[in-house]
């Protein structure tokens, strides 16, 4: 099916320093920056409208409270101009926030998200997101997870936790899209827009 971003906002989720810190389990996907990145700066160059979504933990002594360095956006990461901030404290970057009233006023239809984690907030957003009845995109090499405890005493490698996600949302939720097939598909409806 083909990418149409014409009413189209990227959703970066939870793109934070905190990630990095030894108390969280291992991460798999090296490219997550770079990637992310790459959407940012031809969202940026395009003139489409982004807005960041930050966890504000508001479990005592969590990584990502407020008041910790880990809150932090990433290098890169994070709001610059006018582009607008949504804090959440839960898994769905819709729940406790303006996220749907600052959409539907910018009369977006499709939402093109990634981020960290691939199976906790990111997504939560894209099958809630769904649900609110937005075209949902998942960019799937531009998310992360980590290594997930199994319950039993055993640990399901981030790699497989990804992957089990991704094919889920892509099945019933979103679009899944890789970082290249959405540049191209912003460079092209430039194009088009121009000509």
């Amino acid at each position: 099916m083909p990418l149409d971003l014409t009413n189209a906002v990227l959703l970066p989720i939870d793109m934070q320093k905190a990630f990095d810190l030894p108390s969280w389990p291992r991460r798999w996907n090296a490219a997550v920056d770079a990637n992310g990145l790459l959407l940012v700066e031809a969202w940026r160059a395009a003139g489409r409208p982004i807005v960041h979504v930050r966890h504000d933990s508001a479990e005592p002594g969590s990584t990502l409270g407020p008041a910790q360095p880990g809150n932090a956006f990433r290098v890169g990461f994070g709001p610059k101009g006018d582009e607008p901030l949504v804090s959440k404290s839960v898994n769905s970057s819709f729940i406790g926030t303006d996220l749907d009233l600052r959409l539907r006023r910018l009369g977006i239809d499709t939402i093109v998200a990634f981020g960290i984690s691939t199976d906790m907030c990111v997504s939560t957003t894209v099958r809630m997101g769904a649900n609110l009845g937005y075209r949902m995109v998942l960019v799937e090499d531009a998310c992360d997870c980590f290594d997930l405890p199994d319950g039993r005493g055993g640990t399901i490698p981030a790699a497989i936790v990804h992957r089990t996600h991704v094919a889920t949302l892509g099945f019933e939720f979103a679009q899944v899209a890789t970082t290249r097939e959405l540049v191209q598909a912003l460079a092209a409806a430039g194009a088009v827009a121009a000509a």
